[in-house]
């Protein structure tokens, strides 16, 4: 099964809306990530049909719990979540920050080959990153413990903003150690069509 058919039958067990295009830019960032990857390693999956489901819908299920107009995507990786979200949203502004330069060269690369014009590139640590204005999101995706990414990215949302972290199971003894600066707000499961294991979504906001 060539990797387009795979994404719309993958596509067709959710709910999410994809333009033809979009599809077709999702799959050509599978492509890209396989090419780079034998150079770089940025990734431990080797097996693009692997990627569809373990990179590409485990970001894109995010997307219609994303609130706001911009967002930051911390500890990026080779651009994930904020890739395949950015393609989703062409609407909103994406900043993928990472402090690796190979990841940076690749998403660079993405970037310019999908014609994506709503992501700024950031190589930076986190914690030295200083926005001129804050973000209504800061994502992070098998980035940190909660407790590390509040610390590390408590100056990174704007007065509104929140945080939403994608995990695995409920972590559940680290929202009971969130501290008196942070307030839980929720946390959804999220259902990834033929991924082994449990994913979920915790939203977080400082508290003001």
């Amino acid at each position: 099964m060539n990797l387009r058919t795979q994404l719309d039958a993958l596509l067709a067990q959710t709910d999410l809306v994809v333009t033809d295009q979009q599809a077709t830019q999702l799959v050509q960032l599978v492509e890209l990530l396989t090419k780079w990857n034998k150079a770089y390693n940025l990734t431990s999956v080797r097996d693009p049909q692997q990627m569809l489901v373990k990179h590409i819908m485990d970001s894109i299920v995010v997307s219609p719990h994303l609130q706001g107009n911009s967002f930051i995507d911390v500890g990026t990786g080779p651009g994930l979540p904020g890739l395949p979200l950015a393609i989703l949203n062409p609407e909103k502004q994406f900043v993928l920050l990472d402090s690796l330069g190979k990841r940076m060269r690749f998403i660079r690369q993405a970037v310019l080959s999908l014609g994506l014009k709503n992501v700024e590139i950031v190589q930076s640590r986190v914690e030295e990153y200083q926005p001129e204005v804050g973000f209504d999101c800061v994502l992070s995706r098998a980035f940190a413990s909660l407790e590390d990414m509040l610390s590390w990215c408590h100056h990174l949302p704007n007065e509104s903003g929140h945080f939403l972290a994608l995990k695995g199971q409920y972590p559940e003894s680290e929202v009971i150690n969130l501290g008196s600066k942070f307030e839980f707000i929720e946390s959804v499961t999220l259902q990834v069509p033929q991924l082994d294991g449990e994913r979920c979504l915790v939203k977080v906001k400082r508290v003001s």
